[in-house]
């Protein structure tokens, strides 16, 4: 992955190697780009004059241009992983100030989001078809927003997994049992842990969640109060109508009529 600088003249390069522990790149003066660097599989290693990172199996690590470095395949592992240079990103001013950054991805779904992309960016930067460029850069930005929205989480990880959840399947009936098993806990433990973290038990937050939603979709997509408590997955509307007068200071319907919508066509 040594590459000259006229393979990188449109601004993206990228590849995907599997390679033993004799594998080594060293630069000493750096690049003149950056490098993101997602590890499928395996370890490997990235040594600055800040010292050593490793990035194992699901971890992002994303690399300043002009930073002295070396990075390889640790001792006994074979390294499976996914890279790509490029230019300067807006979106990279969001990022910790740090000359190289060591992203975990906590959660399988965030994960497979990031290995799609990186799939995606791989395609589009080979095949250079029509705007291949622009649509590399999306995908770059949604790789390093995704790690600015990591390393800007304070929270412990299972609960932001669990937050995660909640927010893609508020429609779906969820037990804290099943959660649980889904971040590594017991139920009791995730229930303590999630209320000390956010102040909210994960009934609250997910109630919360919902009602925001169908006020959304009152407000902006012109469902009926009864059809907007279903879709976000109340399955009673008097019980939906007591949690949304309690929140909002008035019943759905009342919300509704309140907000005075047209809906497009």
């Amino acid at each position: 992955m040594d590459e000259s600088a006229d393979e990188l003249k449109n601004g993206v390069f990228t590849g995907y190697f599997r390679e033993n522990d004799s594998y080594t790149i060293a630069r000493p003066a750096g690049r003149e780009d950056w490098l993101l660097v997602y590890t499928l599989e395996g370890q490997g290693y990235f040594r600055t004059p800040a010292g050593e990172k490793i990035s194992k199996a699901g971890e992002l690590i994303l690399l300043r241009k002009r930073i002295p470095h070396t990075y390889g395949t640790v001792k006994g592992e074979t390294w499976n992983f996914m890279w790509v240079h490029f230019n300067r990103l807006p979106e990279l001013s969001l990022l910790p100030d740090e000359e190289i950054l060591h992203c975990p991805l906590p959660s399988s779904e965030l994960q497979r989001r990031v290995l799609r992309t990186f799939r995606s960016l791989l395609h589009d930067s080979r095949g250079q078809g029509g705007f291949w460029q622009e649509l590399c850069d999306n995908q770059l930005s949604a790789l390093i927003l995704l790690m600015a929205g990591q390393l800007a989480d304070k929270l412990d990880y299972r609960v932001s997994q669990v937050i995660r959840i909640l927010s893609a399947q508020m429609q779906e009936p969820l037990s804290i049992n099943e959660l649980a098993a889904r971040v590594g806990l017991s139920a009791s433990r995730l229930s303590h842990l999630f209320k000390a973290e956010t102040g909210r038990s994960i009934v609250d937050t997910l109630n919360h969640m919902r009602l925001e939603q169908a006020a959304l979709l009152m407000l902006k997509a012109g469902r009926t109060a009864g059809e907007a408590a279903f879709d976000v997955g109340f399955q009673s509307y008097n019980h939906f109508a007591a949690l949304f007068r309690r929140r909002y200071g008035c019943g759905p319907a009342e919300y509704k009529r309140k907000t005075d919508f047209t809906p497009s066509p």
